[in-house]
């Protein structure tokens, strides 16, 4: 009698997941063992080229992902068997919509900022989506009213919203009203529209982070791990990491993990020719990849290993230097990752 099931579909972002949960809960199929593969679109259709001549439509669609099943070489079945990490995963990604969406703002502000206050904007000194700089352009609605303002209340106010970040308050009120004196002065009827477009979205995007992380937190305490043990990864970054990779039994070993955040590279080699420059693959887990990347920036600051080794790689080349050492350290960490999640142990630095 029959006893395996193989299930196929290509991955449709959302509107796939509410499928995959019926075909996993579905009473009538409990009598097979199961396998569902969410296949890749792109994986799908390079598959169907060696098939010449074929028509397009749904039949034939299915026709091609099943014998893609039966002909194997695919990816592993999709991990549901926890919905731990789903329920995770829901959070973690609304958070990194978020942070892109906050990304995005931030650019939008200095433009607007560059608007109103020039000088500000240009400043190498001050920086253009701080918490005081936004702080500031809410507080004084033109040019002239912060390059006038008395230089002693200004200390105190940049003081207050730097919340002590400032080792000399003083000094970065004079450079403030410096940068406003050399500004350009805009329209009343423009500086008007200016004000009220940088104050539409940013706080709320910050706030948003906010409840988000307390969320994610909350979530990440049911789920036991030992990667918060690293220096510079906290719960946030942690639960990012963990909730894309789900069971870490289900990889066989570190360089899957890499492979499925999609932290490797382009071979290219012929004879005795290998390339010295080689890109990174465009496929992978792009939350996955987010969350190693965010984390390795953290811990190189924080761990004497991964500092040294980031430092040594940032001097390695002239060009994209930070970008370079950034992934090779995210994929140093994976390598950490998996182990300390395969063997359930804590981080103990060299």
């Amino acid at each position: 009698p029959l006893s395996d099931l193989v299930i196929g579909l290509e991955a449709t972002s959302i509107y796939g997941d509410s499928l995959v949960y019926a075909l996993r809960e579905d009473g009538s199929l409990g009598r097979f063992q199961r396998k569902i593969h969410v296949l890749n679109p792109k994986q799908v259709r390079k598959f169907k080229e060696a098939y010449p001549d074929l028509p397009k439509n749904d039949w034939v669609d299915a026709f091609v992902i099943a014998d893609h099943l039966r002909f194997g070489r695919i990816a592993k079945e999709v991990y549901m068997d926890d919905y731990r990490y789903q329920a995770l995963r829901t959070l973690t990604r609304s958070r990194f919509d978020i942070i892109q969406n906050l990304t995005r703002e931030k650019q939008r502000f200095a433009n607007y900022l560059f608007l109103k206050c020039s000088g500000i904007a240009q400043a190498k000194d001050i920086q253009n989506t701080s918490a005081t700089t936004i702080a500031l352009m809410e507080r004084f609605e033109t040019v002239d009213d912060l390059a006038n303002a008395d230089l002693d209340e200004l200390t105190a106010f940049i003081a207050e919203t730097g919340r002590g970040r400032f080792a000399d308050p003083d000094a970065a009120a004079k450079a403030v009203q410096a940068a406003a004196r050399g500004s350009y002065r805009l329209p009343k009827t423009v500086n008007d529209t200016v004000n009220q477009a940088m104050a539409v979205s940013m706080r709320a995007l910050k706030e948003q982070v906010k409840v988000l992380d307390k969320a994610i937190e909350q979530q990440f305490e049911i789920i036991p791990n030992t990667l918060t043990s690293i220096p510079g990864i906290g719960k946030v970054y942690s639960a990012g990491i963990i909730a894309e990779i789900g069971d870490i039994h289900r990889f066989d070993s570190q360089a899957s993990v890499a492979k499925f955040a999609g932290l490797v590279w382009h071979k290219n080699q012929s004879g005795d020719f290998e390339a010295e420059h080689s890109r990174m693959i465009k496929s992978g887990n792009r939350y996955l990849r987010y969350y190693l990347l965010e984390a390795a920036n953290s811990v190189r600051r924080c761990d004497s290993e991964f500092r040294r080794y980031y430092d040594l790689k940032f001097k390695e080349v002239n060009k994209y230097q930070h970008k370079r050492a950034l992934a090779l350290t995210a994929r140093k960490l994976v390598r950490l990752v998996f182990r300390l999640l395969k063997d359930n142990r804590l981080y103990i630095p060299p």
